[in-house]
């Protein structure tokens, strides 16, 4: 009898356990010390296991709730082992590199994603690299996130969730990097600041991130370059320019440092527009990050920049077809005259860090930008309208068949900008194991301006002089009314010397802990600025502090599904810079207020198993409340503030982002923005904000061709509703309402990897000096779409009218790029 009860008592114990016991799993890609996928191996814990496809991928069962060491290994590469601790149907996504060297010195322990309770979006650095962008960098795949728009492709400048270019935070390496002043065209621009051959880790949040992150009102990029373990370098070749790369380790292994030089020419996109131009620009910029191991508790670091960007543009003529299908009309315009800009900037940064304990970190970090631009230019411009030849059995269909000269504009700017910012930072970090971690850091910034603006606009309209709306009106071509002196349309005359003074600071507070079965991670901080404006012809001033508070929890319910919720909120702050004290008559006002933003960000993300792949989807919620808005005109990617804080805003929406491995070894998303953010300006009533994008439509897809996986597809897809078509500087927003036609783009890149089967070519084969060789060729636009970034404003002097002209951005343009590397 007793025997048939323990024997029933453990048929029980089996049964409940079978019942009961719910499994995890981890997914994802074993990479050699290269970044390629290995095929091959062996993913085992005790008697299960799992074997990486051609792409390197893998899925495995684990046990919850208990500790469970995964073993990895391959016939050529040395084993590895991760210890794993994951809840009840929890997916983990893990992405090993296998060395062929050296062996594992200890076990990884992988615990939940950091990030993904920040809600900080991960970008992995091979997709930037090889998925076509004209802007090129990070930012081309930023573009494509969820939160994200951006109507001009030749720039490398964003709008988040409302928000304009100049209020997104950018970091390499936990410094803040800058972008030059004057720039007021993307194909001015150039480079980016961020160098793809130099990045490891690549982060981004659209809004309600956390204290330690600065003073900005809509999103943070945070860059890390990387660390070089070996020798190594990198080449590649197209027709917009060229990169060269380099890194190494010393023998002792203390010293590691990585260069890269880039070269950019526009010249094959800018020759693609509507304008036709002699164009010679030259971009190039060198960086290099060193870093120094003086022993395991203290490490130097240096990161320089070097830029120089030359822009010569002698426009010819221009023509540009609207109106509508009955009625067509044509602007042709003949130009004179060129434009000549420089910027250089200089930038350099050291970094300590030191590990004080097991618990207590500290850097300190100090930083220098310099920047020295000059835009020059004197265009003349004779415009016509014209009426289209519409009937299709005409030999002129389609022709200018009657032009009617309407006026000329002539543009002269000598506009000289010196800026040195400096910048000295103490940061702390102490993490108290199971009980919670502080974060904190004070920093001082001076900010010294010298700023020279001369720049005046005169319009001629059938022979007679324009004056500016401060005049009083004329009835052209009769008699005048007004006889008074000639005056240019726009006239701004500034002389501009500011000294700005900034103390800043933050403290945070993060914990995780347990509600339940239910996982709970906890975050409260709080940031503070204090600033003076100083200078010639500034005088009793008083400084300005201001306090944010954030805060975030996430809460990841113990369910069957892999889900976590995120709520964030706290008031985002945005301190004057100097461009947005300087109003569009060229005048600094001091006593500009911050504008400040309270965000709600309300989250969801899901991890799921679908086709035995992981996939990951993020849905949020947001509202953004904002007071003391200083509103600005929006001309190409160039912003003139009013300098008056004399508004308030709202900007709410909906993004999600499903991404995953749609073909598998490959990381491929979709986006969808839905937002609506208005103004009032004085009470006058709410009109769309320059950034207003209703709706957003973003693809980023990876492929290859199954019959011949050496050969690689990467698109990127972006559709974004109009935007406002703005208006003049000098014009009231409330009379310039229309909007742009939609923005839609596709850019496709197709790549032959020479070097995808080096782990079965015999030692000694050329091509097993390269960790990559590949032959790209890309097509941008390659539909064809006529997309606008802003109007050019146009007056008839006959019917009085002012018409909006489209500026048309670059049409098909098709790109050849060689890429090796070592």
């Amino acid at each position: 009898m007793k025997t048939r009860n323990k024997v029933f008592s453990l048929l029980f114990f089996l049964l409940s356990a079978a019942l009961f016991a719910q499994n995890a799993k981890i997914t994802g890609i074993v990479l050699d010390e290269n970044n390629k996928p290995v095929e091959g191996v062996n993913v085992s814990y005790q008697s299960k296991s799992s074997v990486t496809n051609f792409n390197g991928f893998y899925v495995i069962e684990i046990p919850s709730n208990q500790k469970v060491v995964l073993v990895y290994t391959h016939i050529s590469l040395k084993r590895i082992t991760a210890t794993f601790e994951l809840k009840p149907k929890e997916v983990l996504d893990y992405n090993p590199i296998m060395s062929s060297k050296n062996e594992q010195l200890e076990d990884v322990v992988i615990t939940s994603s950091r990030k993904r309770v920040q809600g900080i979006i991960s970008i992995d650095t091979e997709v930037v690299r090889k998925v076509p962008s004209l802007s090129g960098g990070v930012e081309g795949i930023i573009k494509t996130l969820q939160g994200v728009t951006s109507n001009t492709e030749l720039s490398s400048q964003y709008s988040v969730r409302g928000g304009n270019y100049d209020e997104n935070l950018v970091y390499v390496n936990e410094i803040e990097v800058y972008r030059p002043f004057l720039v007021r065209s993307g194909q001015q621009e150039g480079l980016s600041f961020t160098n793809t051959d130099l990045i490891q880790n690549i982060d981004f949040s659209a809004g309600g991130f956390q204290a330690k992150y600065g003073d900005k009102m809509s999103s943070v990029l945070d860059i890390t370059y990387r660390k070089p373990t070996k020798f190594g370098a990198s080449m590649e070749a197209s027709m917009l320019g060229g990169s060269v790369s380099a890194e190494g380790i010393s023998k002792n292994k203390k010293w590691s440092a990585i260069t890269g030089i880039r070269y950019r020419d526009n010249s094959l996109l800018v020759n693609s527009q509507e304008t036709q131009s002699n164009y010679k620009p030259t971009f190039t910029d060198v960086q290099t990050n060193i870093n120094f191991n003086a022993n395991k508790k203290l490490q130097f670091s240096f990161l320089g920049n070097i830029s120089q960007n030359k822009y010569s543009y002698q426009p010819l003529t221009r023509q540009t077809n609207f109106g509508t299908l009955s009625n067509p009309i044509a602007l042709q315009v003949f130009y004179e005259g060129q434009e000549k800009d420089q910027y250089q900037t200089y930038f350099g940064a050291f970094k300590t860090n030191y590990i004080a304990n097991e618990t207590s970190t500290y850097k300190v970090i100090t930083s220098a930008y310099h920047t020295q631009e000059q835009e020059h230019f004197d265009i003349d411009a004779a415009y016509y309208l014209g009426e289209i030849d519409t009937n299709f059995g005409s030999e002129t269909f389609g022709n200018v068949t009657y032009n009617r000269a309407i006026g000329s504009q002539l543009n002269h700017a000598r506009n000289d900008l010196d800026a040195v910012i400096l910048n000295g930072e103490v940061k702390g970090n102490h993490n108290f194991k199971k009980k919670f971690q502080l974060d904190w850091g004070i920093k001082y910034t001076h900010e010294s301006i010298r700023d020279r603006i001369v720049e005046w606009e005169a319009l001629n309209d059938s022979g007679f002089n324009v004056n500016p709306p401060s005049v009083p009106p004329r009835d052209d071509p009769y008699p005048p009314a007004y006889s008074g002196p000639l005056t240019p349309y726009q006239n701004v005359r500034a002389l501009n010397f500011v000294d700005i003074n900034r103390f800043s600071g933050y403290v945070q507070w993060s914990k995780k802990a347990n509600l339940g079965d239910h996982q709970l991670w906890l975050n409260a901080g709080v940031r503070a600025q204090n600033w003076l404006v100083s200078g010639a012809a500034i005088t009793d001033v008083k400084s300005q502090t201001v306090f944010s508070p954030r805060a975030q929890v996430s809460l990841k319910p113990d369910w069957k599904k892999d889900m976590l919720f995120r709520f964030s909120t706290g008031f985002y702050y945005q301190p004057p810079f100097y461009r947005e004290l300087r109003d569009q008559f060229g005048t600094v006002n001091p006593e500009v207020k911050a504008q400040k933003s309270i965000h709600f960000v309300l989250s969801n993300d899901y991890n799921f198993i679908m086709w035995n792949r992981p996939f990951k989807l993020v849905s949020e919620a947001y509202y953004k409340s904002m007071s003391d808005i200083n509103t600005y005109t929006l001309e190409n990617v160039r912003i003139r503030y009013r300098a008056n804080n004399d508004a308030v805003a709202y900007a709410y929406g909906f993004d999600c982002r499903l991404n995953g491995a749609f073909v598998p070894g490959t990381e491929s998303w979709f986006s969808f923005g839905y937002m609506k953010t208005e103004e009032d300006q004085n009470g006058r009533g709410y009109i769309a904000r320059p950034t207003d994008q209703l709706l957003k439509f973003g693809i980023l897809f990876q492929d290859y061709m199954p019959n011949i996986p050496n050969v690689k597809l990467y698109l990127n897809l972006t559709y974004n509703t109009g935007l406002p078509g703005g208006s003049p500087s000098y014009a009231d927003a409330y009379q310039y309402q229309s909007r742009l036609r939609d923005y839609r783009r596709a850019d496709v890149g197709f790549s032959y990897l020479f070097t995808e089967k080096n782990n079965e070519r015999p030692e000694g084969h050329w091509l097993k000096k390269f960790n990559d060789l590949s032959l790209g060729f890309e097509i941008y636009n390659m539909f064809n779409n006529q997309n606008a970034i802003t109007n050019t404003w146009v007056r008839d002097a006959y019917t009085r009218s002012q018409y909006g002209i489209p500026n048309y951005m670059t049409t098909r343009v098709f790109n050849v790029k060689l890429t090796a590397r070592l």
